[in-house]
C-alpha cells in the first residue's frame, strides 16, 4: 500500500478528512493536514489539538505495524488559508474568496483572486469558476497549481 493511501485510510477511519500530505526528502518528516468532513463541519468546531493528537497517535501505531521509517510526524489543521486540493474542495467552498495560481498562464497572468463560484463538470472536464470583480474566469482543474482560501478576520 502506498504511504498516502495508508494515511488517508487511517485518517478517514478516525472520522477526519485528509486535506494534504507533505514529506521532506527521503521521507524523514511526514506532515499531515486534517479537517472535518463536510457533513460534520456545521455540527462540530474546527480541528483542535485533541483531534491532532488522536490522529498522530493512531498514525504512529499504524506506521510501526507497517514498518514506515520516519523521524518526525506533524499533524495539524489546514489553517484559515486552507488549500483547495481535490475537486470536492471547489464544490464545498463555493461562495468563499480564494487565491489561485495557474500552471500555465492565461494571457500573461498566472495569479488570480476572487469569489469561487464552484466547479462545473459539464462536458467531462472539471472547470473552476471564479468571479473577480465583474469578470468571470474559468480554469480547468488540471491547470491549477495552487489554490487557497483567503482568511476573513
Amino acid at each position: 500500500m502506498q504511504l498516502i493511501d495508508l494515511i488517508e485510510t487511517t485518517v478517514k477511519g478516525l472520522g477526519y478528512e485528509l486535506v494534504e500530505f507533505e514529506t521532506s526528502p527521503r521521507a524523514r518528516l511526514l506532515r499531515v493536514f486534517i479537517d472535518r468532513p463536510e457533513s460534520e463541519v456545521m455540527q462540530k468546531s474546527t480541528i483542535g489539538v485533541d483531534d491532532c493528537a488522536i490522529v498522530s497517535n493512531q498514525l504512529t501505531r499504524v506506521f510501526t505495524v507497517e514498518n514506515v521509517d520516519f523521524d518526525r510526524l506533524e499533524v495539524s489543521s489546514p489553517g484559515l488559508d486552507r488549500p483547495l486540493v481535490k475537486a470536492a474542495d471547489y464544490r464545498r467552498f463555493a461562495g468563499q474568496e480564494i487565491q489561485l495560481k495557474l500552471r500555465v498562464p492565461l494571457g500573461n497572468q498566472r495569479n488570480f483572486s476572487g469569489v469561487l463560484e464552484g466547479l462545473d463538470e459539464a462536458g467531462g472536464t472539471e472547470t473552476v469558476c471564479l468571479r473577480e470583480n465583474e469578470t468571470q474566469h474559468r480554469f480547468t482543474l488540471d491547470n491549477i497549481d495552487r489554490a487557497r482560501l483567503v482568511p476573513k478576520f
